[in-house]
């Protein structure tokens, strides 16, 4: 039984790792090479710039929300030595 199991699974991996040929060739010119390496710089920038506004963004938050825990944290350790003795 587990050899059928395992026949089918190798079988589905098989059929489904198949490649279909696509007729269709693609062919890049020159100039449109030229033009793709030369807008890499600006694309890198644009992405850098977005990346750090993100972060920027990200780490504003997370400040904000460490400072509230550790606001919580404290007062929470604060009332454990601020009990009051009432028995004497």
């Amino acid at each position: 039984m587990i050899r059928i199991i395992i026949g089918i699974i190798i079988g589905v991996a098989l059929f489904a790792s198949v490649s279909q040929a696509d007729d269709k060739v693609n062919t890049v010119t020159p100039k449109e090479f030229v033009s793709s390496v030369a807008a890499v710089p600006g694309a890198v920038g644009n992405h850098l710039q977005t990346e750090w506004a993100d972060i920027k963004a990200y780490q504003a938050a997370s400040w904000v929300d460490a400072k509230a825990q550790s606001a919580r944290t404290w007062a929470r350790l604060k009332s454990l030595f601020n009990t009051t003795k009432t028995t004497k």
